[in-house]
């Protein structure tokens, strides 16, 4: 029987607990082969992004190649991708190998308020890659961003998961780790109709990396070929146990537990 393979396009987080480390991680605990192609190195660990060192497009295109010509994604996701060009350039390549399950994280600013996107690359990202998306998967913060509006409640959240569907995703999931809800409510609109998942909100900040882990699990979810309610719902579960199951690593930001989800079934 084939083997599931997933590729990530995305940051690589020395601290290990986000980006391209994440995403491998949750790759290998879900049984799916995981590929990267790296956009940007950071210097990084739990207290903040330290410095972000772009590859260059020639660097970035060769890896992509260097997949498409031997090594298929059954899925694939995006993370950190800096600036237009480097935008661009991944979508360009989406289209040109006509990969399918495309899962976008729209990666915009750290756990500690670094910058992880530049102001000018949103345009590009709305216009060139959301449009290739199969799912997307922001924070209520960078729905914000995406949308331009404030989002304060699940009517607000509903509008812009609308607006951001009409630019051309298939499937929207809002994740409610910022809102004000008792519960941690992740909203999922399909063109048509809404369904949310609720979990007992966690009070910790060992939260890093939960973004990319998240929209890990869907990606592997997708590349074994789970419908998009599964994946969903397996994302839920998999990031509410990587947090519950705190590791208490480092001074600041800590990562979430990615084998948490395991132990958990045992």
């Amino acid at each position: 029987m084939p083997k599931a393979k997933a590729l990530t396009i995305a940051g690589s987080d020395s601290g290990g607990g986000a980006g391209i480390q994440a995403d491998l991680k949750t790759f290998q605990e879900l049984k799916v082969y995981g590929m990267s192609a790296i956009t940007a190195v950071t210097a990084q660990n739990t207290l903040g992004v330290e410095g972000v060192y772009p590859l260059t497009l020639e660097a970035i295109e060769k890896q992509l190649e260097c997949i498409a010509v031997d090594l298929e994604p059954d899925a694939l996701k995006t993370g950190m991708l800096f600036n237009s060009e480097i935008i661009e350039l991944v979508a360009h390549n989406i289209e040109r190998y006509k990969w399918r399950n495309i899962v976008v994280d729209p990666v915009m600013i750290a756990k500690g308020g670094a910058n992880l996107l530049q102001q000018e690359a949103t345009e590009s990202m709305k216009k060139k890659l959301l449009p290739l998306a199969t799912v997307l998967t922001p924070n209520i913060p960078e729905a914000e961003v995406l949308t331009g509006m404030t989002i304060r409640n699940m009517e607000e959240r509903k509008e812009a998961a609308k607006i951001l569907s009409a630019m051309g995703v298939s499937y929207v999931i809002i994740k409610g780790g910022h809102g004000e809800e008792e519960e941690s409510v992740d909203l999922l609109y399909d063109g048509s109709s809404y369904s949310s998942l609720l979990a007992e909100r966690i009070p910790t900040k060992n939260t890093h990396g939960t973004g990319c882990t998240f929209s890990a699990v869907i990606t592997a979810a997708l590349a074994k070929g789970a419908s998009i309610d599964d994946a969903f719902q397996l994302g839920k579960d998999f990031i509410h146990h990587a947090i519950k199951m705190d590791l208490h690593i480092g001074s600041g930001h800590g990562p979430t537990n990615h084998w948490a989800y395991q132990e958990s079934k045992k």
